[in-house]
């Protein structure tokens, strides 16, 4: 009995060493992406997922899980189990912006998630229907003010970066520009396009192949500086609203609790694959700059940005309806 006993106990713990030591990984991960397809962060999320699992050797499964601003996506990959398989490509909206807009939220950005890297920076564009008389920041204001309560913006939703940058803009200028919200960049770039919206706030990723194509006008850029990829588009700081800079930028987290040789490798492969020359040039043509830094520069750039969100709420009096 005590030795069948003793072999059986052995058994198992040969058997618990061998699955402690199954490699990761051993099946298909999710990328969870909280906005639908068709914007900024679904355009840099899938070149990614796909560049992952060649390194990883399984497939790395696209989920497009959209919803108040991000944050269903978001809370989806918070609750996730910690072990690998689920990792969030999320903006700087659910990892910051979202804490200064909501005082109650089903996820913490600090502490639910572990950060992985971040891709890439880029202003937002303000953009306009070629219908819409209106060729520069200072021409679009004057217009909303020739039109009070008529003209409209748009932005991928309530308590976005871009809804952020449009009631800036609002309050800075006295112009009565209305929001409209919409459930991602995808459906909100269509309509612009249709010329169902006159004007909206757009990711650069979004907007660059539209501009470039003359099927939107870039009227003008939230960035402190021109951007490289777009040097005739004027900043709002130059149009008379010193200090006004809004950007977006996207980075990968996962789950708290993820084993941390797990998040060595993931930043190690996408942190890698950032600086590729692929990378690099897909980004350049959205006018996004690549970052692709550590996860404790990443965790920096989430507690400042926090900070500095809730400031310009603050001093700007951004509120929800």
């Amino acid at each position: 009995m005590f030795a069948r006993a003793l072999v059986s106990l052995v058994l198992f713990a040969v058997a618990g060493g061998v699955a402690a030591q199954t490699p990761y990984p051993s099946k298909p991960i999710r990328m969870i992406i909280p906005y639908p397809p068709g914007g900024g962060t679904d355009i840099l999320g899938r070149p990614i997922a796909r560049n992952l699992g060649e390194k990883l050797g399984q497939p790395i499964i696209v989920e497009n899980r959209g919803g108040a601003s991000g944050m269903v996506g978001a809370e989806i990959a918070a609750r996730s189990a910690p072990d690998g398989y689920t990792i969030l490509m999320s903006t700087s909206g659910e990892a910051a912006l979202n804490v200064a807009l909501y005082p109650k939220m089903n996820y913490d950005p600090i502490k639910d998630f572990v950060p992985v890297t971040q891709i890439g920076v880029s202003p937002l564009v303000l953009v306009a229907h070629p219908s819409l008389p209106a060729k520069n920041v200072k021409e679009y204001i004057a217009l909303a003010k020739r039109q009070p309560g008529v003209l409209s913006y748009s932005s991928i939703g309530a308590g976005s970066a871009q809804h952020m940058a449009g009631e800036w803009m609002r309050l800075l200028s006295g112009a009565d520009v209305l929001h409209v919200p919409y459930k991602g960049g995808g459906p909100q770039i269509t309509d612009l396009l249709g010329g169902h919206s006159p004007s909206g706030f757009l990711a650069l990723p979004v907007a660059a192949p539209h501009i470039k194509s003359g099927r939107v006008r870039a009227v003008g850029m939230t960035s402190a500086k021109r951007s490289a990829a777009f040097p005739d588009v004027v900043t709002f700081d130059e149009s008379g609203m010193p200090g006004f800079e809004v950007s977006q930028w996207w980075a990968i987290f996962v789950p708290r609790g993820t084993p941390g040789a797990i998040v060595t490798r993931l930043h190690a492969e996408i942190s890698a694959y950032v600086k590729t020359a692929d990378m690099r040039g897909r980004m350049a043509d959205l006018g996004v700059d690549p970052v692709g830094g550590t996860p404790e520069q990443l965790g920096e750039l989430v507690r400042s940005e926090i900070a500095k969100f809730k400031r310009i709420v603050a001093d700007a009096k951004i509120t929800l309806n």
